[in-house]
């Protein structure tokens, strides 16, 4: 299936019905009056999140939504029936913006949540509303009134606690598939990755988290080059950003150079907790280890684990000190007012 994290879809809601003209005319009720019913309203349309889903390449496929109108009153003071909501379902993590003012509609993350992003017009009233003592025969009737209708824009965003950033061929999708069941392509090659994946690492039975990878970035990528920074607003819902820099090549500059394009998309992602895993450290000689990791966290202040994704070399460490800071990030959300 192909990953489809943008979508540009035509939402129309249902029109109301009109109100009826009616008379009452019965043998036994010469004085019956106006009975014309109301219109019924029109059908909404909600987006729902399924937990089924992960790629919004349905809404390429159908581009419009449009839900049905409510039907015109009747005679006999009868109320139409109202018009079907239409829902559409999406994966969590989906936001809904207004494509021309660029508004947030909704943030649709957890299973079940719904929202209306078109309202239904509702039903016009029948002339039985309007009889009064001195007007006992009104023929007025309004009409349904039109439902709302926009382009909205569809913008997935994973939803995971840690994610993956690094250069290409850092070994990010290689360190995914060790922590997870996950099975991105991986290749000996720059931008294997062309879309985010994600996994579940299992810390013990009670405990767990998810992690994506994000595809690589490069120097310029906040100009286009490489794949972009398209992928990076998948990060905004992650509390914790692992930095996987290879120790074969200059983790530091590769380290400049990811915070970089992460501070030119969104500024915020540069204060956000992170870890460092030096990895490919099987390329090193063993009493080098210890000593590259040292030197890295003493020159970036930050936590520095040795890994090697592809020989499974330190990874018990890095789960447990993942686990950790999701852990103390939880605790101080917590004590944190609302």
């Amino acid at each position: 299936m192909r990953f489809i994290d943008e979508a540009r879809v035509f939402v129309h809601a249902g029109k109301g019905g009109n109100g009826a003209i009616a008379f009452l005319r019965e043998k036994y009720r010469p004085f019956g009056g106006p009975a014309g019913g109301d219109g019924g309203r029109g059908g909404n349309v909600i987006f729902e999140v399924d937990e089924g889903l992960s790629t919004l390449l349905d809404f390429k496929y159908q581009p419009r939504l449009v839900a049905r109108d409510g039907e015109p009153g009747r005679g006999k003071q009868q109320y139409g029936r109202a018009g079907d909501d239409l829902t559409a379902r999406v994966p969590p993590g989906t936001v809904v913006l207004d494509d021309q003012s660029g508004e947030v509609l909704a943030d649709l993350v957890m299973p079940g949540a719904r929202a209306v992003i078109a309202q239904a017009g509702e039903g016009g009233r029948g002339n039985m509303h309007f009889a009064t003592p001195t007007r006992r025969s009104p023929r007025i009737a309004t009409p349904g009134m039109p439902g709302e209708q926009r382009w909205v824009r569809l913008e997935l965003r994973l939803v995971a606690e840690a994610g993956l950033v690094g250069l290409p061929n850092a070994g990010k999708s290689t360190l995914l598939a060790a922590l997870t069941a996950a099975r991105p392509k991986i290749a000996p090659y720059p931008f294997t990755t062309l879309a985010p994946n994600i996994g579940r690492v299992f810390v013990s039975e009670e405990e767990s988290y998810t992690i994506a990878d994000i595809p690589g970035l490069i120097e310029g990528a906040h100009l286009g080059h490489g794949l972009g920074i398209r992928f990076l607003r998948h990060l905004s819902r992650t509390r914790l950003l692992i930095y996987v820099l290879d120790s074969a090549s200059n983790p530091a500059s590769a380290y400049a150079t990811v915070r970089r394009e992460i501070g030119a998309f969104d500024p915020a992602l540069l204060e956000r907790s992170a870890l460092i895993a030096l990895n490919k450290i099987d390329l090193l000689p063993p009493g080098e280890r210890q000593a590259a990791a040292r030197a890295l966290e003493a020159s970036l202040g930050r936590r520095v684990l040795p890994i090697s994704a592809a020989q499974g070399l330190g990874l018990e460490p890095l789960i447990a000190e993942i686990a950790l800071k999701l852990s103390e990030l939880e605790r101080v959300a917590g004590e944190c007012p609302s």
